[in-house]
């Protein structure tokens, strides 16, 4: 992140991954890690994560529109986030977990509705110019394995869950790309393994990156 955001000792942490890659499950047990070393954590999630945010999730998660409508409203509810909560936490010293930011745009709406990427990078220097995560963790799983643990959860799919193979195939791509990249900054991590083996690894990379 740069340095021109006061950090006080916060720290930005994100999740990412296809729909179905298992994310979520991990991201508590994170939060939990870090609380016990007694960091003050804030989590949260996009698109989301404020009152008006969770307004616009629910359109964007339910409501047919343009692409470039999908990607403005991501971006904007991700401009309310960072302004109400993740800047002024960052400042604060608090630590922020967030399932997904704006890798997930890129991988979502360039890779996967072919966005142009020139939209999506004057978009993200509008939005964010000077906040980027201090560290993402990008679970990566096969589409085929993906759709299979939506199935059998149960859930009802939104309408980006119900997209077909092809769509997850090139959101992975995507997601991989921006990954290569990153200097370092995304963790790709197999999601093809036992909760547990993951949440270990996981627990090795907080260590690595921010305790060693």
């Amino acid at each position: 992140m740069s340095q021109t955001v006061g950090r006080a000792g916060g720290r930005f942490i994100t999740f990412e991954g296809i729909d179905g890659a298992g994310k979520s499950s991990q991201i508590s047990a994170a939060v939990a890690l870090l609380q016990a070393r007694g960091i003050d954590v804030v989590q949260s999630r996009e698109p989301g994560g404020t009152p008006l945010g969770e307004r616009l999730r629910e359109l964007l998660l339910h409501e047919p529109m343009h692409l470039e409508t999908e990607a403005m409203l991501m971006f904007a509810a991700r401009r309310e986030h960072l302004a109400s909560r993740i800047v002024p936490a960052l400042e604060a010293g608090r630590w922020v977990v967030c399932d997904r930011f704006s890798d997930a745009t890129y991988a979502y709406q360039v890779g996967g509705r072919g966005l142009a990427r020139g939209k999506f990078q004057a978009l993200e220097v509008w939005v964010h110019p000077d906040v980027q995560p201090d560290l993402t963790l990008l679970f990566d799983l096969p589409p085929e394995a993906a759709a299979a643990r939506i199935a059998a959860s149960g859930a009802d799919p939104d309408r980006f869950e119900r997209e077909q193979r092809d769509f997850f195939v090139r959101v992975r791509e995507a997601y991989l790309e921006r990954a290569r990249d990153a200097g370092g900054r995304i963790c790709v991590i197999d999601a093809d393994r036992p909760p547990e083996t993951i949440r270990g690894e996981i627990e090795h990379l907080l260590q690595a990156r921010f305790f060693a």
